[in-house]
């Protein structure tokens, strides 16, 4: 079989660029042998001592493409930001670069006429397709790039330096000053990846032999990062360093605040509340990465039901009352009150906040941050507060009996009072604030509704798995909601879209206790949590339970997801 068209023209702009001559040319058109692509590369480097370099150029002119050279381009974090690694690696592409709207992607097989589409599905971005040969884009994956690709580099440096045959002497301060070149390059790689990676939190936790660097994504904790025990200290005073803490001072908890912008040349507007506590191994520290550049989503956003939705507008809109939300750390109470306010927030509204930290800055909030070394606490700054004429107060969170007594008392004189509270659902907030101490008819005369909250991953739009419900799932789902039919699970193997977990985003799940005549009268006589739950339950309050199954009902997310964050209703 003579060669195909696609070699014909290749060895033909090998003739024009001078690599070949005529009769090499005639030589190789009488080839009869079937030469596909590689083995005709082959061929032109063996016999006829064409640079593999100039085969790709050639075979790019063919095909009406652009040649490009792999093998001198330098991975780094920032290369997967837009298109997964893993998805790269499997259809054997490369992100080489970004151009106004275009992105340029380096693909190994011109003839996959459906990738660019996918890409650009996936990115928003037009594609314009570079060529570039199949060996360099391989290796660019062999060469050990796992999922902290972008932190080689500098992780060899640290080795270098602080490794196990490294000197045995301890690292004291000065080896951790603004001049320490691998420490500053890893504590901002740190940083960058995890915000481009879309994570929430970032542990730094040093253990016996080694410091781990964790990432919680979508509520799921992922190891990053190993590195040598020595680098620990240094890691965690350069980290201290930048929120201008006493790195000194090792054995208490500090908190303080990254504005990453100074550290970084990128243009990354974000924060990070930093608390740093001493463990057993040494010092750990958690960063909460707030994106200033995320504003806050609009209500209909955060999850809420239709009837929910309703339901809490009407309270926000009250002119005096009290509005509480709870649940634990991170189950999206700050980002609900923040929407809540940027929904009244009118010119003719005067809101005052009392935060710690304040997370995000919103135009027209007067924000205070709070400041305990100096006896700025929640229950000070309310008592500032109910002198300067607001017309809604939003504390932080309400932690003890003097905060509580003066919320209650701002809800009572003409005041819209929004807090949270660390409870697991909506009726045994109630039960906590009469343990702080405070009179069971001044809750229940200032209470609006008790929102509890958590947050649920989403199953991946691309790949979810559609089934029935059988045996236990059927049962749990025709208990809560009466109804069984088709609902949605994550799949095993995920997608390039969610990373391969089945999973991308979330949305909340929320418990709305709304007060009315009969919840009113169960408090003043002092009722326990679960009669309270079956009274608002009866004035159609929806549990989080069932309220998470509905999320399953329209398919927003898995009934093992619902069931693994939230315990039936007994």
């Amino acid at each position: 079989m003579p060669l195909g068209k696609i070699q014909l023209q290749i060895v033909a702009k090998l003739v024009e660029m001078g690599r070949l001559d005529d009769e090499q040319r005639m030589t190789l058109a009488s080839r009869t042998d079937d030469l596909s692509g590689d083995a005709l590369d082959k061929l032109l480097q063996e016999e006829f001592k064409v640079s593999a370099f100039q085969c790709l150029v050639a075979k790019a002119r063919a095909l009406n493409l652009s040649p490009y050279n792999v093998a001198h381009y330098k991975v780094t974090p920032q290369t997967f930001e837009r298109i997964p690694q893993e998805f790269c690696q499997e259809n054997l592409v490369l992100p080489v670069g970004q151009v106004g709207e275009m992105l340029l992607v380096a693909f190994a097989n011109p003839f996959e006429v459906t990738l660019p589409t996918k890409i650009q599905e996936m990115t928003g971005k037009q594609v314009v397709r570079l060529l570039a040969r199949e060996k360099d884009i391989k290796d660019k994956f062999s060469k050990g790039q796992d999922r902290a690709a972008g932190f080689e580099d500098v992780v060899m440096q640290i080795g270098a330096e602080f490794g196990e045959h490294a000197a045995e002497a301890e690292i004291d301060d000065e080896d951790v000053s603004e001049e320490s070149g691998p420490i500053i390059q890893l504590a901002n790689r740190i940083i960058e990846d995890a915000y481009f990676s879309g994570t929430s939190d970032i542990h730094v936790e040093p253990q016996e032999k080694e410091v781990i660097v964790r990432n919680r994504i979508d509520g799921v904790c992922h190891e990053k990062l190993r590195l040598p025990k020595k680098v620990g200290p240094a890691l965690v005073a350069r980290l201290k360093i930048m929120c201008n803490l006493d790195i000194s001072e090792r054995r208490l908890p500090q908190d303080g605040r990254i504005v990453f912008k100074q550290y970084t040349k990128k243009n990354l507007d974000l924060d990070l509340r930093v608390s740093t506590a001493p463990l057993n191994h040494g010092e750990g520290v958690v960063m909460r990465i707030l994106d200033k550049q995320k504003t806050t989503l609009p209500l209909p956003a955060l999850g809420f039901s239709e009837e929910n939705l309703a339901k809490y507008r009407e309270c926000i809109r009250q002119p005096y009352g009290m509005i509480l939300h709870c649940g634990p750390t991170g189950s999206g109470k700050s980002m609900t009150l923040y929407s809540a306010l940027n929904e009244v927030n009118t010119p003719d509204i005067v809101i005052r906040t009392a935060e710690d930290p304040i997370e995000y800055t919103l135009p027209g909030l007067n924000q205070m941050q709070m400041h305990r070394q100096i006896g700025l606490t929640f229950a000070s700054a309310l008592r500032a507060f109910l002198r300067q004429d607001p017309d809604i107060i939003l504390v932080g969170e309400i932690r003890d009996r003097e905060t509580a007594g003066i919320a209650i008392e701002a809800a009572l004189t003409g005041h819209l009072l929004i807090s949270t509270l660390h409870t697991n659902d909506a009726p045994t907030t109630i039960s906590r604030l009469t343990e702080m101490g405070v009179e069971p008819f001044m809750v229940s005369s200032s209470l609006l509704c008790v929102c509890a909250q958590r947050l649920l991953r989403r199953v991946c739009k691309q790949c979810r798995v559609a089934y029935t419900p059988e045996g236990r799932e059927k049962e749990i789902m025709e208990k809560a909601l009466g109804w069984n039919g088709q609902i949605f699970k994550a799949n095993p193997k995920g997608c390039p879209k969610c990373g391969g977990s089945g999973y991308k985003g979330r949305v909340g799940i929320h418990e709305l206790m709304v007060s009315n005549e009969e919840l009113v009268d169960a408090i003043n006589k002092e009722m326990e949590a679960a009669e309270l739950k079956k009274i608002a339950m009866r004035g159609g309050m929806k549990t989080l339970h069932q309220d998470s199954l509905l999320k399953v009902k329209e398919g927003l997310t898995s009934i093992e997801e619902a069931i693994a964050n939230v315990p039936p209703d007994m």
